[in-house]
């Protein structure tokens, strides 16, 4: 198999995984309950989210996609991977300040799901 097509095998991969983790992030609430090890990994997950898109680094599987683009010859893209996937796609001409707000709510939405248990679990835990 030539250079360039493992490049973008790779390429595709960290598409693939860069989409599960959105998923992630986006659903993990669903999964967790009654998962406490697995609920903990959700809220690092949201709160690493929500660093990422207000901080002023890069994803570090953005970069590496767009390395494995740029080694498979293919002209890697710039910019975040919201704006280039899901804005062309989904959000055409919606200022990239409203996708990076959206994206924290979602994560802050996410979060107030585990305040809410947290609290749930609290109030049944202490004694009346």
């Amino acid at each position: 198999m030539e250079k360039e097509k493992v490049y973008y095998i790779l390429a595709i991969g960290v598409l693939a995984v860069h989409l599960l983790w959105i998923s992630w992030v986006i659903f993990g609430a669903v999964f967790t309950r009654g998962r406490a090890k697995l609920a903990w990994f959700h809220v690092l997950s949201l709160v690493y989210s929500i660093v990422i898109e207000i901080a002023p680094w890069p994803c570090p599987l953005t970069l590496l996609e767009q390395w494995a683009q740029g080694q498979a010859g293919i002209a890697p893209y710039h910019g975040d991977f919201l704006t280039h996937y899901l804005e062309a796609v989904i959000y055409p001409d919606v200022p990239y300040l409203v996708l990076v707000s959206v994206a924290v709510a979602v994560c802050a939405m996410n979060l107030a799901v585990y305040l809410r248990r947290w609290r749930g679990s609290s109030a049944k835990q202490s004694p009346r």
